[in-house]
């Protein structure tokens, strides 16, 4: 019983180390050259939950462009009151069957801590309340929101060069979710796509952030 009792603590302590220097030791090591002051910015979104992640970004004429073929889905893009494009990445299983905490149920969480199929859930937002804990904002340049869209754009999976909806899922009318790249497990699921999908925009994260809070602190420390 001893020895059981010593490795979950090693275990415990190795886990919450691991999460220290992730949040802590940042990536890239080393800091981008920042663009001039006098290039136009844009304004992105970070949106954090208790576990989960979305980015959201400003819905332009070139957002909707490089979005296209999501319209051609029928997903609204061109909804006029629509002012920003959330997009989140997350494990199947969980992301369809848990729309709120109330509806939790096993499979979904033992696919969640073992490994999934992936999907992108995407949505529309008017305007965006801020400042409020669970928003933080940065501002990037053209170029940059460029990286961030194709990155995004990127990670549907398509056939024949059209995105794969999944049928009947969704949380509301307008949002929908999508066949997605990559496989999901807790240790790199929505929250690290979330901090790669930052740094395809030139912004630094921890080293690894399997956590909202995690993402949160070192893109507050290092942006």
């Amino acid at each position: 019983m001893k020895t059981g009792i010593r490795w979950l603590l090693r275990t415990v302590f190795l886990l919450v180390f691991l999460a220290a220097c992730g949040t802590l030791v940042p990536r890239p090591l080393i800091a981008p050259v920042k663009a001039s002051s006098a290039v136009v910015t844009h304004r992105i979104l970070l949106l954090s939950g208790p576990i989960h992640t979305d980015i959201a970004i400003p819905l332009d004429e070139e957002t909707r462009a490089a979005f296209s073929f999501l319209a051609e889905t029928g997903f609204p893009l061109g909804h006029p009151d629509a002012k920003w494009l959330i997009v989140g990445w997350g494990g199947r299983a969980f992301y369809l069957e848990t729309p709120s905490w109330s509806e939790l149920k096993p499979l979904p969480v033992l696919r969640a801590l073992t490994i999934d199929r992936s999907v992108l859930h995407v949505d529309l937002a008017r305007d965006i309340t801020e400042p409020q804990p669970s928003v933080a904002a940065f501002d990037v340049s053209d170029d940059q929101l460029a990286r961030l869209r194709n990155f995004i754009a990127d990670s549907f999976i398509r056939d024949a060069g059209l995105v794969g909806p999944i049928p009947d899922a969704g949380y509301g009318e307008i949002d929908r979710f999508f066949e997605a790249k990559g496989y999901f497990n807790a240790l790199f699921g929505c929250n690290t796509w979330t901090a790669a999908a930052l740094r395809s925009a030139g912004l630094r994260t921890g080293l690894w952030n399997p956590l909202p809070q995690s993402l949160r602190l070192s893109m507050s420390v290092y942006n």
